[in-house]
């Protein structure tokens, strides 16, 4: 009776413990960003903190469901949530609400709730079991669009929803499919075609595609065995095709507050009254954010002494800004522990998706470190300006629900598969 009640507290306590403090010291600064008076009513739904800390409470009973249900369930069913998430992300062009341009949320009452959070579970589960199932071959094409499709259709439904940020995310799987054998070439591929899209904005299409021309032509003479010339050929008018394209996709397809935030990103725009105009209008935010974390020095101005936090300087700053309230009141120092937290917990979850005995476990943990890496990388560089402004929360640190359920069910679900390897000692 003593070992089968102790096998049930078999979880790794390091990933959970990680987890705990990046949850606890978000809530603080959404304290802090969020609170307007003296007075703090800590359950207070009307606020963002009460409401997340309510958020915080439910978690810990969702918490214990996720760890009570047999390990096996998940890949079981993984088809049959993967087909319910699709459903509720197409559920939204009819029923969803719009918030700031997005229609990505489904309104109950007084409360949202955001399905494409959910919907990168239900991915990396059915991306897990398509590529650990025995008659899969990632090495061959067939296989691989079959699991590029999985991967496509809930990105392209997200968006179509204006969710770009959230999009973005599912370039992650790349990551995943590339340490379970997916040829390096897509992944060179998509670096190269990142580049050749940014250098054409930034340079223009002419000098773009010359560049690369350059390059084709050097690699090819210096290359021992030659390849037959068709192939750099081909390579090179794939290049001033894309070159060609990017400009047409910037300036047709994407909406003016996203050409805007890429032009300030770049630094595109000429005009110094327009570009100005446009840092007062799109750049704000950052402005404000990048002042906050300057403003923390090294140890930061202390806990709710935040002026540019208190002053509520950067708006909408408890959810896709929290980082500029960490290094205003926390400093060098909270950030730091903050970055080093993150990247502690993406260390301990990819060594333990090593030690997996099943690769559909491996994959799903590889899934788990990858999409957390994303919205941490994207988030963190949003805020100090490394990259363009990307509506994305930073996990389990920014506020909102949907957030934090989403990331607690991927990691918890990764901490039971890991929980059936240790207890199968």
């Amino acid at each position: 009776m003593h070992r089968e009640t102790h096998r049930y507290f078999k979880f790794d306590w390091i990933t959970i413990i990680i987890f705990l403090l990046l949850v606890v010291f978000g809530w603080l600064n959404i304290l802090s960003a969020s609170h307007t008076g003296e007075t703090i009513d800590y359950f207070n739904a009307a606020e963002p903190y009460g409401k997340q800390l309510i958020f915080i409470f439910l978690t810990l009973g969702l918490i214990v469901i996720i760890l009570s249900i047999e390990a096996k369930f998940y890949e079981r069913f993984s088809s049959i949530i993967y087909l319910i998430s699709m459903l509720s992300l197409v559920g939204l062009f009819i029923f969803g609400k719009n918030v700031n341009g997005a229609t990505s949320w489904y309104a109950f009452g007084g409360m949202t709730i955001q399905p494409s959070e959910f919907a990168k579970i239900a991915t990396v589960l059915a991306v897990a079991k398509y590529v650990s199932d025995l008659n899969t071959d990632i090495h061959k094409i067939k296989d691989q669009i079959q699991c590029f499709i999985l991967i496509a259709i809930p990105a392209i439904l997200v968006l179509l929803q204006n969710d770009t940020g959230s999009t973005i995310v599912y370039a992650a799987f790349f990551f995943v499919l590339y340490r379970e054998g997916l040829p390096k070439i897509y992944l060179m591929i998509g670096i190269a075609m990142t580049l050749l899209a940014v250098f054409s904005l930034k340079f223009g299409a002419i000098f773009t595609s010359i560049a690369a021309g350059i390059l084709i032509v050097t690699n090819y003479f210096f290359t021992k065995k030659k390849p037959s010339f068709i192939k750099p050929i081909l390579i090179l008018v794939g290049c001033v095709m894309l070159s060609s394209g990017v400009k047409f996709f910037y300036q047709n397809i994407l909406q003016p507050h996203q050409q805007d935030r890429i032009s300030l990103w770049l630094r595109l725009e000429k005009d110094p009254l327009k570009l100005e105009n446009m840092k007062k209008t799109f750049a704000y935010n950052l402005n404000e954010s990048e002042k906050a974390i300057s403003s923390g020095g090294l140890t930061g101005k202390g806990f709710l002494e935040g002026t540019r936090t208190t002053g509520k300087f950067v708006p909408e700053q408890h959810t896709d800004y929290i980082f500029s309230t960490v290094g205003e009141e926390w400093g060098f120092v909270g950030s730091a522990m903050v970055v080093i937290l993150f990247v502690l917990l993406l260390i301990r979850i990819l060594h333990l998706a090593e030690l997996q005995k099943s690769q559909f476990s491996r994959m799903y943990g590889y899934g788990v470190a990858s999409i957390i890496f994303m919205h941490f990388m994207i988030n963190i560089g949003m805020v100090m300006g490394l990259i363009p402004t990307i509506g994305i929360p930073l996990p389990l640190f920014s506020y909102g629900g949907s957030g934090l359920w989403s990331f607690t069910i991927l990691l918890f679900i990764f901490i039971k598969l890991d929980s059936n390897r240790i207890n199968e000692w």
